[in-house]
């Protein structure tokens, strides 16, 4: 369609499929690519609605961004919140696998592994075992293994050490793994409080 810009000049308008162009930057994540296709074509055109499309282009753009760095916060730097609940149960989880694979090593090797790090060189390269404490957070962040310590020949602690990151307090993740004197595995649970 065709208009009169003022100056007895006719200039014509954008069509329809630039604007569905620019309302699909609007969809998180891949509305980026529709994003930069309609800021491009906003920029460059001639035609009379270039700007509203370049606006529109940089708006989805926008969305996707302040989209995106909120999920990024609130899954890796924020304390406090569901997600903290979730790290935990994953952290739980993997500290449970955890003592199946030292008990493992400890069959196959005869004692128990001086480290999680002597573990880790003994597991298979595409394992599901994991030594590194999920309920860390912290972008960049060196991982940090799961707290482990030999109490003696036969037995260890083992834990995740909660976000405090001092081992033996209340914050402490166990593994869900029933010990006691009948026991037959060295996996050694306490809290802070009744360390010796």
């Amino acid at each position: 369609m065709d208009s009169d810009d003022g100056t007895g000049v006719e200039r014509s308008r954008l069509g329809v499929f630039a604007y569905i162009i620019g309302a699909f930057s609007f969809i998180p994540g891949l509305g980026i690519l529709f994003g930069i296709a309609s800021v491009v074509w906003g920029a460059v055109t001639k035609k009379e609605g270039g700007r509203t499309l370049l606006i529109m282009g940089a708006s989805g753009i926008g969305l996707s961004v302040v989209l995106y760095s909120a999920l990024f916060y609130f899954a890796f730097m924020q304390r406090g919140g569901v997600y903290d609940g979730l790290r935990t149960q994953m952290a739980e989880s993997s500290v449970t696998t955890l003592v199946q694979a030292i008990e493992f090593y400890k069959v196959q090797n005869g004692h128990y592994p001086d480290s999680l790090e002597t573990l880790a060189k003994s597991l298979p390269r595409n394992t599901m075992t994991f030594v590194f404490d999920p309920s860390e957070v912290g972008f960049g962040r060196q991982p940090r293994y799961f707290y482990y310590e030999l109490a003696d020949d036969s037995h260890y602690y083992l834990l995740g050490v909660g976000p405090d990151g001092k081992p033996f307090t209340s914050d402490d993740v166990l593994p869900k793994i029933k010990t006691g004197p009948d026991s037959k595995i060295g996996l050694l649970i306490r809290s802070g409080t009744d360390r010796p």
